[in-house]
């Protein structure tokens, strides 16, 4: 040691204070021989002792010296060898730390881009690989853990360290995309000399790597790190003991609190059982953590994955028998969670979805045996959740409901009853369906033979020149033959009526109430609309019976349309005679003894009638008297190429002459009062009147949610439809107050209806209504909105409460702005 101190000595004072270039050389040349592994010059311990004292001194003595005119003087060769070879030819966990801590502290200069350039052939030459080979074959003492921690520390954030510091100046070989694609194929180089050291019966260690994989993974990169490291390694590992011992050890090394994220991102990269498990190996038995990740985290909690996903990680599982009890426990936990009421009311359907996913898949892959003894816990398990699914109001979630009971009931009992549901297919019940099969299902059939191609020929039979066969014109199939017939043309023939329509509105009510014969029930259903906008007078005296008829009309023969036209018979009432047609309505909407499908058609026809009388009506739609003669008297202005008069039009167009003409002038639409601002009051208020009142047979606030969520949405659709009315701020407080009281539902459909209701409100209610009436539950409706465009499960409702916080915000907005003072005129 007392040898080397001096030359190093010498060394550093040459470089700080010497002004001949030569000099510099010599004593350059000098300490560089401390780092020539394969010259015998030196003793070995000298060398050793100079790495592992002296090395980074030098180091730091020659940055201090990157000013020095004997910098300049320095010749590229010598600049390259003894300069840059300095800091590439030693240790490179020193020479690595040395430059980096010297980058993040230089300014920009000359020096700087010399300092770079040498960082950067560091990393170009392979030297990060040594660095890692070196902490794989030294065993780690207590006193250098320091020194490892902040060596990690440096190789995972080199990008974000030299970008912080050098800005726009960042080189394109320090970006991310490319450092860390670097950074795994030299982790892989170093596993590789790791598995020939132990062919060669050398101990080594991988506990550093896993580190390195680890960190670099819980910061975000495990995409560009296994992009590069999972087919290297599925490749080495296909054939080769010794690197699948290698690979799980690995994976077993990495510290627990990085484990998710690489156990996460090798899943994501391998999409195959067989090589997830060939790089995982057992990890699962042996890591409290892992087992967390791969059988609750990636199944139940994280739902934004592929099937693919689903589909490795549920077969690495099912791969070994050792591995098995934790399918069964995963099919446990998904069939519990799939069946809980609490997990449909208040989780996303994507994240529903994505667990019936895993349900079906890993179902598919139990055997017979496992399946006998898992079929009473299952079937119970069907059960409830088939019933919770029906009860909720999303349509996509009661149809997800019967896939999966009717996948889970074909697999449980093959051979006995199944349970079969009438739904809507699509494309995510079309993927559940297919996820029971196996992927492996056999060759699909062989393609039938193309129509293109001639038929083989009977031997003997004669042919045409154009190859078709001859038949006999004397054959009994032939003279017996209709297929030279040509059919008659039936597509525009109607049904005979037997009954005719009723001609008035009495004769309706009668055939409605009294009738057996289902064509008279049929043809008084069909008239009923027209009669009654045809005859206002005589509707307002039977309006409200005509009403209570056809509101507890049952379709009892299964008629064609029933529903529309009973529909477009109590809009059309209610339009005509709206103020006692409509206090009926609200007021046996809360009555006892209606079911809720009847509920649903009066909150229905309400919304659709008061848009009708929201819409302007025209003048007149009628032609004149002498254009409708002139069309009976021709037969009709279809009948002729072209009417008469617009050829006499045309005539005198061409044969006038005109020296300019104006602009065409686009007569605009008529003005017409809002037929319905004056009766918002009736359709909106009695709707709020007994909502917080249970019933026998309805409980608005309790379990007939979807009642209430339609009724929170017709509220808004009423609300929008009385925009400029001057009610419209007095119902919009009402229904601010209403909807206060359901904002945190637990129910979707509810929620989505609040924020719906919400827009309704700031799009009707004018801006100083707004801030005089309502401007404090707009600052307590803004913080609830803002909460819940983060929290809420369901992506509509993020999105409806997103939408309602813009029109709050700009409605805000325009209302404080000052005024415009007035145009000055002179």
């Amino acid at each position: 040691m007392d040898s080397v101190r001096p030359v190093v000595r010498q060394c550093i004072n040459t470089l700080s204070s010497s002004k001949d270039s030569e000099q510099v050389v010599q004593a350059l040349q000098t300490v560089k021989k401390y780092l020539d592994k394969e010259s015998n010059e030196l003793p070995p311990s000298d060398k050793d002792i100079f790495a592992t004292f002296h090395y980074t001194r030098l180091l730091q003595a020659l940055i201090r010296s990157l000013h020095a005119d004997w910098v300049q003087a320095l010749t590229p060769r010598q600049h390259r060898e003894l300069w840059d070879g300095l800091f590439l030819s030693g240790p490179p966990d020193q020479a690595f730390l040395v430059m980096l801590d010297s980058v993040t502290s230089i300014s920009p200069s000359t020096s700087l881009d010399r300092l770079l350039a040498v960082l950067e052939s560091f990393l170009q030459s392979g030297r990060i690989g040594d660095l890692l080979w070196s902490a794989c074959r030294r065993s780690t003492p207590a006193s250098s853990l320091q020194m490892q921690d902040t060596l990690l520390s440096r190789l995972v954030a080199l990008p974000d360290l030299l970008a912080n510091h050098l800005q726009h100046r960042t080189r394109p070989n320090f970006y991310p995309q490319r450092y860390y694609p670097l950074l795994a194929r030299e982790l892989f180089a170093a596993l590789e000399k790791t598995c020939q050291a132990l062919r060669g019966q050398t101990d080594c260690s991988v506990s550093f790597l896993a580190q390195l994989l680890g960190k670099v993974c819980t910061q975000g990169h495990s995409e560009e790190i296994f992009r590069v490291l999972a087919p290297s390694l599925l490749t080495s590992t296909q054939s080769d003991f010794v690197w699948q011992r290698v690979c799980w050890r690995l994976m077993e090394s990495v510290p627990d609190r990085w484990m998710e994220a690489v156990i996460s991102g090798l899943v994501l990269a391998v999409d195959e059982p067989t090589a997830l498990s060939r790089l995982m190996g057992n990890v699962i038995l042996k890591n409290k953590k892992a087992q967390f990740v791969l059988t609750h985290k990636l199944l139940l909690l994280q739902y934004k994955h592929q099937t693919s996903v689903l589909r490795s990680l549920l077969g690495y599982l099912a791969q070994d028998s050792l591995r098995r009890p934790f399918l069964i426990q995963a099919v446990k936990d998904l069939c519990s969670t799939w069946s809980s009421s609490s997990a449909v009311r208040h989780t996303p359907f994507e994240q529903q979805l994505y667990i019936s996913k895993a349900l079906l898949i890993s179902l598919g892959s139990l055997t017979e045996a496992e399946l006998r003894e898992l079929r009473p816990e299952l079937l119970q398990c069907m059960l409830a959740g088939v019933q919770c699914h029906l009860d909720s109001s999303l349509v996509q979630v009661r149809r997800l409901g019967m896939v999966v009971a009717e996948c889970l009931s074909s697999k449980l009992d093959p051979q006995g009853t199944q349970l079969k549901f009438e739904y809507e297919k699509d494309g995510d019940s079309e993927e559940l369906v297919s996820l029971l099969r196996p992927s492996s299902a056999g060759a699909p059939p062989p393609p039938p033979p193309s129509s293109s191609e001639p038929a083989a020929a009977v031997e003997g039979e004669p042919r045409m020149a154009d190859g078709q066969p001859v038949t006999s014109q004397n054959s009994d199939s032939d003279l017996d033959s209709d297929d030279d017939l040509v059919p008659f043309d039936m597509s525009k023939d109607e049904e005979l009526v037997t009954s005719p329509a009723p001609r008035y509105l009495r004769d309706c009510l009668e055939a409605l109430t009294s009738s057996e014969d289902p064509k008279r029930v049929e043809a008084a259903l069909h008239a009923v609309e027209g009669l009654v906008r045809k005859h206002p007078m005589t509707t307002r005296e039977v309006s409200v019976e005509l009403m209570k008829v056809l509101l507890h009309l049952e379709d009892q023969f299964n008629s064609d349309g029933f529903s529309f036209w009973r529909q477009r018979g109590m809009v059309a009432l209610i339009v005509v005679d709206a103020i006692p047609v409509t206090e009926y309505v609200t007021a046996e909407f809360y009555a006892l003894n209606y079911s809720l499908r009847q509920r649903l058609d009066m909150l229905e026809v309400l919304a659709l009638s008061a848009q009708e009388l929201s819409e302007p009506t025209a003048a007149s739609d009628k032609r004149p008297a002498e254009s409708a003669v002139t069309e009976r008297m021709t037969g009709g202005p279809q009948d002729g190429p072209q009417h008469w008069k617009q050829i006499v039009e045309q005539r005198i167009a061409d044969k006038t002459k005109r020296f300019s003409k104006g602009a065409n002038r686009t007569r605009s639409a008529a003005a017409a009062p809002n037929r319905f601002a004056p009766l918002a009051g009736y359709f909106f208020f009695p709707l709020l009147r007994n909502y917080d009142r249970p019933q026998v047979t309805f409980d608005l606030l309790g379990s007939d949610h979807l009642v209430l969520g339609r009724l929170v949405h017709t509220l808004g659709i009423l609300m929008y439809l009385a925009v400029h009315a001057p009610v419209a701020a007095q119902m919009g407080r009402a229904l601010l107050d209403f909807i206060w009281t359901v904002r945190h539902h637990a129910d979707a459909v509810v929620r989505q209806g609040v924020h719906f209701a919400t827009c309704a409100v700031l799009l009707s209610v004018p801006t100083d209504g707004l801030l005089s009436e309502l401007g404090e539950e707009l600052l307590e409706a803004r913080a609830w909105l803002k909460g819940a465009t983060e929290v809420d499960p369901d992506a509509t409702c993020r999105s409806l409460a997103l939408q309602a916080l813009v029109l709050l915000e700009q409605r805000l907005t325009k209302g404080l702005q000052p005024p415009e003072p007035p145009a000055q005129t002179l």
